[in-house]
């Protein structure tokens, strides 16, 4: 049998999955850099679709206000790699989906597109738990090994990700 993901990534998706149903919380994920790898690696799980709601990948500004009700006001003033985009993403993709917790993932996997004071690496996550108010959300910002590549990146970002879906 051929495995289409990290077995590491597949392993922290199952832990999610399982800590999520035995704790009756639903997840949604909004993905920017990870274009779409926490919801693949949620998806490996069988029944995942228990605790599983939705996922949006907003690669584009475009699509993060659209989708997600980020502020043009917000993008513009600090950024997508941000924590007040994260913040608003994970805000949106409860918003939009009613689940019980969400994270988001905004970040440079490179290999181009960072800068001084935004490096590659640079990868920003954001929690958000249904009821809870703006300054009960969790955010974070971390610098990830460029010499690690664009997928490398991309894969400790999702596993990043998935660790702020455990209960």
């Amino acid at each position: 049998m051929m495995d289409l993901l990290p077995a590491l990534l597949v392993d922290k998706a199952r832990e999610v999955i399982e800590a999520n149903r035995a704790a009756v919380r639903t997840i949604v994920v909004a993905e920017s850099c990870t274009g779409g790898l926490v919801s693949a690696a949620l998806t490996e799980i069988a029944g995942a679709s228990d605790v599983f709601l939705a996922g949006f990948v907003t690669y584009s500004n475009a699509m993060k206000t659209s989708r997600l009700g980020v502020s043009e006001d917000v993008l513009s003033t600090f950024g997508a790699v941000s924590v007040a985009t994260a913040w608003a993403m994970a805000r949106g993709a409860l918003a939009a989906s009613a689940a019980d917790v969400a994270v988001s993932i905004t970040g440079i996997a490179g290999p181009g597109g960072g800068s001084a004071e935004k490096p590659v690496g640079t990868v920003v996550f954001a929690r958000a738990l249904a009821g809870d108010g703006p300054n009960d959300i969790t955010a974070d910002s971390r610098l990830f090994d460029a010499g690690e590549g664009r997928s490398g990146i991309r894969l400790q970002a999702a596993l990043c990700a998935l660790e702020l879906l455990v209960p």
